[in-house]
């Protein structure tokens, strides 16, 4: 905000408050019950409870995958929270940087990766955070005996954009080959699907996958 405004006093001396934000007077506005728009577009000032938020389908990131995306009290900060099933594990994709997944249930892994590049994996369990770097792809597995879930945290929101993204609308979940940034499960490199089996086997557990994933060996 210095560098923005480049003037102390405003940024310590305003006395504005922004009540169409926040005002402590108005009745209901901690009761998290939100405004719904569309299937899964929450504004809301109040998310009493990650853990138990219901979510709702968002199959474009894979069978199964549920959602919840907010706006939370009118301001440019984004945030969504994702589930997916034991067994199974998300499409990658990229996009900007600044998104900070904080895993809240669940035991996995996630790979990384620039374009081109050798990809990297990093195990996560309640409490680790996953911070993808600009335009790196980026996928979340499941490998453990419950589903996984995790709040993600970025710059811009459904409703409000603080900065111009490189993504485009959808773009995080469209196909790279109509120009978006997501890889479709048969596009993918095949050794992530077997490196994938192979996890879940040391888990005493088997892949959910086979009914739509092409590569899976367990139909």
């Amino acid at each position: 905000m210095m560098n923005l405004f480049h003037n102390s006093d405003y940024i310590f001396n305003s006395d504005y408050t922004f009540l169409d934000r926040f005002d402590p007077r108005t009745e209901g506005y901690f009761s998290g019950q939100g405004e719904l728009t569309g299937r899964f577009f929450l504004t809301t000032n109040f998310v009493p409870d990650t853990h138990t938020l219901k979510l709702t389908d968002y199959s474009e990131r894979g069978k199964g995958s549920t959602n919840m995306k907010f706006n939370l009290a009118k301001n440019t900060m984004g945030a969504h929270i994702s589930e997916f099933p034991v067994g199974t594990y998300k499409k990658g994709h990229r996009h900007g940087p600044g998104a900070h997944v904080i895993i809240l249930s669940g035991q996995g892994y996630s790979i990384l990766w620039p374009q081109g590049e050798a990809m990297e994996r990093v195990d996560w369990k309640p409490g680790s955070v996953v911070v993808p770097p600009d335009q790196w792809f980026h996928q979340h597995f499941n490998s453990g005996a419950a589903p996984a879930r995790y709040l993600a945290l970025r710059w811009n929101n459904w409703r409000y954009r603080f900065m111009r993204s490189q993504d485009g609308e959808g773009g995080t979940f469209t196909s790279v080959k109509l120009g978006g940034g997501q890889i479709e499960f048969e596009d993918e490199d095949p050794e992530i699907h077997r490196d994938f089996e192979s996890a879940m086997k040391l888990a005493g557990a088997r892949c959910n996958m086979g009914t739509y994933h092409p590569r899976c060996t367990y139909k």
